[in-house]
């Protein structure tokens, strides 16, 4: 086997007789001599002219090649079960390695299946009505069902990432998922992939529990496990908890009980809109045309010994409310698969570690309180200062916000809620703001154009991680305190996106057959 690269004009598909040609001459055979050619990836290179740059795989005619497959899901109709709380991605795809290993999960998700989760989203967007158990971060498919789908991640020591994007095409996302640099699935398709994911868990024995809440968990004295929403009870011997990064009342049950928990750094900051137009120009140095995928970008800078970076950037998308509690402002961002708004909007965010909050927190929560603060901040001056709706957003112009000056107005935005003319540069805690107002000058440096007063500063982003940690033995993957307990994904402390959630649900679930 050898691999070798490809380039070819965006605009331009490669061919079969080009694939064949290129794969011959780098074998130094003849084209009937060869054996399996496939891409395995492909990026964009706009450093010149604008290119597809693929990597590919070529195999002679005698050499051994097995293709990637999914472990078959086994009948578990009867099987021991294993209860999976959430139905992100994190739980998901626990339950499918459950069924590949002959377990029945028993999927407890708080929130409502992705169908009617749709109309909650709506009526919270629209009418400013929340419902705390089916938003944009609960309900079927998690906080990744109703984003840009990016799957994208550095996590390749968690796991064989194919596993997750064969599964992902398998429940009918796009084949493009495997070879791009960049994976995206799209809002509008992710819904779809969920059902069929719920479907197959169904099917083959497994079992779905929606408006859910978990509200105790309790450690049984033959070291089984009875979790309970409300008066209903489930038994099992082993639970895997993968409710996501804003479930707070799971962590306020963990404290309650004395079980281990601890404050975790996460990140907080603005989402930052641009129009789409401006930011295609600038990744494509003015030479953006309507065939080119839209573009997107990425930046990590250290600011007075912190990381300031973007985070979920969502390129053609929209802002949209994502508070799971009331009087918050809390915003993310999604787009379609085709990335075809008039806006891109990225979260750039500034890394908060414990000891960076003030002194009134403390303790496991003191992120969490510190998080939530904030969040509130943003809701009482949208609401003292003139926003029409409950979840309208503190906003400021780019420029005017790195100068001290407040915005004498606004520009469009994508978000439904609309916007308050705010002081951000005195909203945000200032350790934040501080870093902020010199990280957006500095990406000036390499992306001429992104510093402008076109730009929109909304806040606030402030759900890139969890900010606290469920510890677990590194070994067994079971909580410190309590064995046959596996905190999982986002919402533990232990992923950060769709892909890397779904690998330590895949690793949890493994660790549950584990003797």
């Amino acid at each position: 086997m050898k691999e070798f690269e490809i380039a070819v004009r965006i605009g331009k598909e490669l061919t079969a007789a080009q694939l064949t040609e290129a794969a011959a001459k780098a074998l130094g055979v003849k084209p009937e001599k060869l054996g399996h050619v496939e891409v395995v990836r492909r990026s964009v290179d706009a450093r010149q002219d604008i290119l597809y740059r693929y990597r590919v795989q070529a195999y002679r005619e005698n050499e051994p090649f097995e293709a990637y497959r999914v472990a078959p899901y086994r009948d578990v109709h009867g099987a021991d079960p294993v209860i999976v709380v959430g139905a992100g991605p994190a739980g998901m795809f626990a339950a499918l390695k459950l069924l590949q290993k002959g377990l029945r999960p028993i999927v407890l998700e708080r929130g409502k299946d992705v169908e009617r989760r749709k109309v909650d989203m709506a009526r919270l967007s629209v009418e400013g009505v929340l419902d705390t158990d089916s938003n944009y971060c609960y309900g079927e498919g998690g906080a990744g069902a109703f984003s840009d789908g990016k799957l994208y991640t550095r996590s390749s020591k968690r796991g064989d990432i194919r596993e997750v994007l064969h599964q992902l095409v398998a429940f009918g996302a796009h084949p493009d998922i495997l070879i791009d640099a960049h994976p995206h699935i799209g809002t509008d398709r992710l819904p779809e992939i969920v059902k069929n994911i719920r479907a197959c868990i169904l099917e083959h024995g497994g079992v779905y529990h929606f408006d859910s809440r978990v509200t105790d968990i309790v450690k049984k004295a033959d070291g089984g496990f009875e979790v309970r929403c409300g008066e209903t009870a489930y038994q099992a011997s082993r639970v895997i908890l993968a409710t996501g990064h804003s479930a707070r009342d799971i962590y306020a049950l963990f404290q309650a009980k004395g079980w281990a928990l601890e404050a975790k750094g996460f990140a907080l900051g603005v989402r930052v809109e641009h129009p789409q137009w401006l930011i295609n120009q600038i990744r494509y140095h003015g030479k953006y045309q309507p065939f080119m995928p839209t573009a997107e970008y990425s930046f990590v800078q250290q600011v007075e010994g912190r990381g300031v970076f973007s985070f979920c950037m969502c390129p053609g998308g929209i802002l949209v409310p994502s508070s799971t509690e009331g009087e918050t402002v809390v915003l993310n961002g999604m787009s379609n698969a085709a990335r075809n708004s008039k806006w891109s909007n990225a979260g750039v965010v500034v890394q908060i570690e414990p000891g960076d909050q003030p002194a009134q927190y403390s303790g496991p929560f003191a992120l969490m309180d510190f998080q939530r603060d904030v969040e509130r901040a943003m809701y009482r001056y949208a609401r003292e200062n003139g926003g029409k709706h409950p979840f309208s957003a503190p906003a400021q112009r780019m420029k005017d916000f790195c100068r001290g000056l407040v915005s004498r107005d606004l520009p469009r935005t994508s978000y439904h809620p609309g916007t308050v003319n705010a002081p951000l540069h005195e909203l945000l805690p200032e350790h934040v703001a501080s870093r902020l107002r010199k990280v957006f000058p500095q990406v000036e440096r390499s992306m001429r154009g992104y510093y402008t007063n076109d730009a929109l500063l909304l806040g606030v982003e402030s759900r890139t991680s969890s900010p606290v940690r469920l510890p677990r033995n590194p070994e067994t993957l079971a909580h410190v305190d309590v064995p046959g307990l596996y905190p999982c994904g986002e919402g533990a402390g232990y992923a950060g996106g769709i892909v890397s959630s779904a690998l330590d649900g895949i690793n949890c679930a493994e660790a549950c057959v584990r003797p």
